[in-house]
């Protein structure tokens, strides 16, 4: 029971943080310099044609019966017409968000997979050479903006060196026998049997994953290696090396296990945080995501696809921080005992 009460908690505080973002975004969209029908219909078009259109978007009406209205609609699920692509908003994210979301995955694992090993390798060799040169490698990457990074990809893996592509997700020649069923190419082009697209998808996504991935992996290293170095010097630590246990064992199963909780933190939040970063990738590789297009929105004064990307990823980082709060409770029980009594 009480871990159930916890997470009521903590899902009616995911409410009212969406809620917040809600009426935050909605404000700022609708003060933000342009007029939206004017943009719409282009320089060439009459007042009279602005202001019916403004009519019919409701921004002729007070700002509190506007968010009103959007809510209302918000709460069925329609979150308005985009502007620049004629289509609801809620397709347009439903065709865009698996491209980013199969992006950031990816990157993600890339920053675990090499990240948490690389800062344990620092830890055990704490002072050493490895130690040193993994410190410059994790400095060198949270100081290096991923934008710059993915350029001097494109620039040797993709020009000079010609060994995988710098735009897109899928080269044309592969387009009319991949099946779009979930959105996501990777899957999409097993579905559709065709090794040599999924092959080819690979060398799509792997340069803005990499490049994406670059920044965090760098926090990743640094946060579990300190972690590492903190927990290795308490005292019970020393005492089962006194005992005799294995090396491996005293790494595995205490040190590490006892130093995750930081890390799984970051992690949580560099996960969320991909989506802000995915913004500069998309765009530098030409990459048909969310982002790409919640840059273009913001661009052509597009005020539903504005409210409606920044909602979608308020949300994905309220989801990710409500899982992380679980499973960081999961590990270390204090944590949510600490937060009962709070």
């Amino acid at each position: 029971m009480p871990r159930i009460g916890q997470i009521l908690r903590r899902l009616s505080g995911m409410t009212v943080s969406l809620l917040g973002l809600s009426v935050l975004i909605f404000v700022i969209s609708r003060v933000l310099p342009g007029n939206p029908a004017r943009m719409a219909l282009g320089a060439m078009a009459s007042d009279e044609q602005v202001a019916e259109l403004a009519a019919e978007m409701g921004l002729n009406k007070p700002l509190p019966l506007q968010y009103v209205d959007y809510m209302r609609r918000l709460l069925v699920g329609d979150l308005g017409q985009s502007l620049q692509t004629k289509n609801s908003v809620a397709h347009d994210l439903v065709t865009k968000f698996p491209a980013t979301l199969e992006l950031i995955t990816l990157a993600f694992t890339f920053m675990v997979v090499f990240g948490i090993p690389l800062g344990i390798i620092a830890a055990k060799h704490h002072g050493g050479i490895l130690d040193n040169a993994t410190r410059f490698f994790a400095f060198s990457t949270v100081s290096v903006p991923s934008f710059f990074i993915g350029i001097v990809f494109q620039l040797v893996f993709g020009y000079f060196l010609n060994w995988f592509p710098i735009t897109g997700r899928l080269s044309s020649a592969y387009s009319d026998e991949v099946v779009r069923a979930t959105g996501f190419m990777l899957v999409d082009t097993l579905l559709s049997g065709s090794v040599a697209a999924h092959v080819d998808a690979w060398s799509h996504i792997l340069l803005p994953a990499l490049a994406l991935s670059f920044s965090g992996m760098g926090q990743i290293i640094r946060i579990t290696r300190s972690s590492m170095i903190d927990v290795e010097g308490q005292d019970y630590i020393e005492a089962m090396r006194g005992y005799g246990l294995p090396t491996w064992m005293i790494t595995d199963k205490y040190t590490l296990k006892n130093a995750f909780v930081p890390t799984l933190t970051i992690l949580g939040l560099q996960y969320a945080w991909l989506l802000s970063g995915a913004f500069i990738i998309e765009i530098v590789y030409s990459w048909p995501g969310l982002a790409k297009y919640g840059v273009q929105s913001v661009l052509t004064s597009d005020v539903n696809a504005v409210v409606g990307v920044t909602m979608l990823v308020g949300f994905v980082f309220v989801v990710v921080n409500f899982v992380v709060d679980l499973l960081t409770s999961y590990i270390d029980p204090r944590i949510g005992l600490a937060g009962e009594s709070a």
